[in-house]
């Protein structure tokens, strides 16, 4: 396969392999990780939460490189002192990952030690955010003025996990992040569908 077909999911697996090597600890979010719960839709993106140092931006550098990909060590180095994010493109093909550096606060903090690991033979073999922790993103993402593709993709996580999902936990961190609105509609929308 020539480096311009390079597939998303090769992406990600490029990226997470990376991760583990450099023992990186690291959780997918974003629509991955909806995909992955939810129901399935194009993505061009790979949003990654990363815990990452300084002295790690030199192995992302030389993992990287030109001219299949564009990698900033100026605005990696940037995103880590920030608690922002930075991307790395692969250039053949547009794909993208968000490297997301995780905040320091208390969700934060259990956002990138909770997950689960998916190993999908083959493809990948990586940590995911937990479903969970996945939808208080995507309705922190909304109520900021994101699309409505982040409550579809919530619909969907919670329509295919059905009685896995703890909605006590939603509950709680939905008023510890002031999303408390937006988790009622997305909740009201899925038990009280339209006929």
């Amino acid at each position: 396969m020539s480096p311009d077909e390079l597939r998303p999911h090769e992406l990600l697996k490029k990226f997470a392999d990376f991760l583990a090597r450099e023992d990186i600890q690291y959780r997918i979010v974003g629509s991955m990780a909806s995909i992955i719960y939810g129901e399935p839709r194009f993505t061009n993106d790979i949003d990654v939460l990363v815990e990452l140092a300084v002295d790690q931006i030199e192995a992302l550098e030389e993992e990287f490189q030109p001219p299949d990909f564009y990698f900033s060590s100026a605005a990696a180095l940037d995103a880590i002192r920030r608690r922002h994010q930075f991307n790395i493109l692969h250039i053949p093909s547009g794909l993208k990952v968000d490297v997301i550096q995780c905040k320091v606060d208390e969700f934060g903090q259990m956002d990138i030690q909770a997950g689960q690991h998916v190993q999908v033979e083959g493809l990948y073999d990586a940590w995911f955010a937990s479903p969970e922790n996945v939808i208080l993103m995507k309705l922190r993402y909304f109520q900021d003025g994101g699309s409505e593709k982040h409550l579809r993709d919530i619909s969907g996580i919670l329509k295919i996990q059905k009685e896995k999902i703890d909605l006590a936990y939603l509950d709680y961190w939905a008023d510890r992040l002031k999303i408390t609105s937006e988790w009622q509609h997305v909740r009201n929308k899925i038990e009280s569908p339209e006929t």
